[in-house]
């Protein structure tokens, strides 16, 4: 008997699809860092673009609009710098001081066996290794500042030539889906710019709070922790609990009643920004559990670091969107009422 033959034909176009994945996922790998700062640039550029518009319907020029709003946004983060700085790096030598009283306390009231194992580990600084920590934390603000700069520079351009550039992207989209992509856009504008807007209103507010509460019960090093709480503040449901932390901890040196008082001032604000604040500055653009949140941000900082998991947030909040415009043909009727549903009925809480 004749062995017959399998003959397996692969589609041209499944092939290209599959290179093209390849391709996709190689330049995402080596590309990633440049990725993160674009799509930062575009949600800022997404937050100012109602301003940009206020502007152009009082007959100011786009380009001089565009470039007004950024240099405010430049000349507000280094003017806070620049008064507050000298302030900054006092508290913290003074935060450091404070946690390493605490240290030598906390190894004071420790068994003799177990202090004496702990200041047995404490090597003398190595001078050298001192140098190379201070080298390496002016690279980091050194290339911090680089990046801030080309987000500021970014965003101007996508402000003055980000409806051409959408619209040239646009194009490549086969006829038929364009009104889709067109919908998804704009559903996606609308997160972007709730939870850039929102997350910046939040952070301040929980800033001032902080400062507010620390500066009244006279806890050292006030405006730093106040600092730390508003860009803690950017990660969502652990973050501002996170910068509780260094808090209590200075506040244990005017005692466990301050102590106590500063954990009751973090965790009450923190219910408060989840339960009410959050929802009225959000509204209904950002609906999301916390155990989206949760999975979203883990998504997130795996991909792409800080970045990726701040930027993973919106993101994950147009699932919504593509479920409705994209994947209706697909999914259960009753599948997409049901998210619906369940939707409204977290936004109402």
């Amino acid at each position: 008997m004749a062995e017959s033959k399998r003959v397996i034909d692969i589609a041209t176009g499944a092939i290209l699809k599959v290179l093209a994945t390849v391709v996709v996922v190689w330049l995402w790998l080596q590309l990633w860092q440049l990725v993160m700062v674009i799509l930062v640039g575009i949600f800022v550029a997404i937050a100012l673009e109602p301003a940009v518009r206020w502007l152009e319907a009082r007959r100011i020029p786009r380009a001089a609009a565009a470039g007004g709003l950024v240099l405010l946004l430049t000349l507000l983060i280094v003017g806070f710098f620049w008064i507050a700085g000298s302030v900054l790096v006092d508290q913290a030598r003074e935060l450091t001081g404070r946690v390493g009283e605490l240290r030598q306390e906390l190894v004071d009231r420790l068994p003799t066996s177990v202090s004496n194992a702990i200041l047995r580990g404490n090597a003398p600084l190595d001078p050298s290794k001192v140098a190379t920590s201070v080298v390496s934390a002016g690279r980091l603000v050194v290339g911090g500042a680089i990046v801030g700069i080309l987000i500021l520079i970014l965003t101007l351009y996508l402000l003055i030539e980000g409806r051409q550039t959408y619209t040239w992207l646009v194009a490549y989209a086969p006829p038929a889906y364009r009104d889709r992509v067109h919908l998804t856009a704009c559903e996606a504008e609308q997160a972007i710019r709730g939870y850039v807007i929102g997350n910046v209103a939040t952070s301040i507010f929980a800033a001032v709070v902080v400062f507010v509460a620390l500066t009244l019960m006279h806890v050292p090093a006030s405006l730093l922790l106040a600092v730390l709480a508003g860009v803690f503040d950017f990660v969502p449901v652990l973050g501002f609990i996170c910068s509780s932390v260094p808090a209590v901890l200075l506040a244990l040196s005017k005692g466990p009643v301050i102590a106590l008082a500063v954990a009751a001032v973090y965790g009450g604000y923190h219910l408060v920004e989840n339960y009410y604040v959050g929802p009225k500055v959000y509204g209904d653009r950002l609906r999301m559990s916390n155990l989206a949140v949760i999975i979203a941000f883990a998504v997130g900082a795996e991909i792409g670091g800080v970045a990726g998991a701040l930027l993973a947030l919106p993101i994950a909040a147009l699932y919504p969107v593509v479920e409705r415009v994209w994947l209706k043909d697909y999914l259960n009727r009753d599948a997409i009422e049901t998210h619906r549903r369940l939707q409204r009925t977290s936004s109402q809480r």
